[in-house]
């Protein structure tokens, strides 16, 4: 299912774009240069000055839009956290969920999950669902969300989730991660690229992680020790693997080599169809990040649907038992990567 969103990311992730639809983005992107380098400058020279929280923030971002792994990451920075005895709450803007982010909304208090999905957004109630005994907030304002983490709950780490350009709220340690495949893209600024900031933006970060979407990590190794170099901070590797295949409704397991449709709604669907190697996948659906699924969308589909986690908590609504999701590892040094 093609569509613009698509076509774009395309060309964010092409070698050499050109064509008149990459002209114009181009054009575009010296305008959202000019606004994303005057707030930077703000902030750098102290003209803008970010509210602080008591409570040890912890920011995990990216350069880019989407797809880079930043969710799986933050649960596992929160679980280590969390069984060291730190009370730890993760803020999260909420987007594409239907709760209006103009509020404070607790997704969960670490033990109860009071919104489904749809109304928190796919990856605030991932987080809910696979960190258990941590509290997850939504809000647009990621201060007055971490304020009152801190002041009603006792809150005594905030990790934001998709938080670096959000300078807002004063952090204590900024954590980046970048695709060791897909890297900056082709290095524009957006919308003519995946650039959120230019390159006065690698001077904030004090961790740097090149996350491996793969069962082999020799290609993220080689970055992460370029990236090293060039940055001069500590750089450390997220390995992502598969793991197993699952119902998403019984939890019982698919067997490999049977023919399969895969299908998801994330920024780099491509890395997700290259995991299923085990499978004949016979056909692809790709729908936009953060897609709000309905019932037309898989009524027709016969045989396994394999999905991402990601989209299988928006999916399991649906009364249908053909639902498989990836359940995919996430390998990272978390107590290096907190390391003072």
């Amino acid at each position: 299912m093609k569509n613009i969103k698509t076509e774009i990311t395309k060309l964010h992730y092409s070698a050499n774009p050109s064509g008149i639809i990459f002209d114009l983005l181009k054009f575009c992107s010296i305008f959202y240069g000019i606004a994303s380098g005057f707030k930077n400058f703000l902030y750098d020279k102290k003209i803008l000055k970010p509210k602080k929280v008591n409570a040890y923030v912890i920011s995990v971002g990216n350069m880019t839009t989407g797809g880079v792994g930043k969710t799986p990451v933050v649960s596992e920075i929160a679980k280590y956290l969390i069984s060291k005895g730190k009370k730890v709450a993760i803020v999260s803007r909420g987007y594409g969920g239907r709760l209006s982010n103009r509020k404070i909304n607790m997704i969960s208090d670490g033990s109860i999950i009071y919104y489904d999905a749809m109304q928190a957004g796919d990856e605030p109630y991932w987080l809910a669902e696979n960190t258990p005994g941590c509290y997850v907030f939504t809000c647009k304002n990621r201060f007055l969300a971490s304020k009152y983490a801190v002041d009603i709950f006792g809150v005594e780490v905030i990790i934001l989730d998709d938080g670096f350009q959000h300078r807002k709220l004063h952090r204590d340690l900024d954590i980046v991660l970048m695709d060791s495949v897909k890297g900056f893209g082709n290095e524009c600024l957006l919308p003519a690229g995946p650039l959120r900031e230019g390159p006065e933006a690698l001077d904030r970060i004090d961790r740097f992680v090149i996350v491996s979407k793969s069962t082999k990590h020799d290609i993220a190794q080689k970055v992460a020790r370029i990236m090293h170099k060039r940055l001069k901070i500590p750089t450390y590797i997220c390995k992502t693997e598969p793991e197993y295949v699952y119902n998403i409704k019984t939890g019982q397991r698919l067997m490999e080599g049977l023919a399969v449709t895969a299908m998801c709604a994330i920024g780099q669907p491509q890395q997700f169809y290259d995991f299923l190697t085990g499978y004949e996948v016979a056909n692809t659906i790709t729908f936009d990040d953060h897609h709000q699924y309905t019932p037309i969308d898989i009524v027709d589909i016969s045989g396994s649907i394999i999905t991402t986690e990601k989209d299988a908590v928006k999916l399991a609504r649906f009364d249908q038992d053909n639902i498989y999701a990836l359940r995919l590892k996430t390998v990272i040094d978390v107590e290096s990567l907190l390391a003072d």
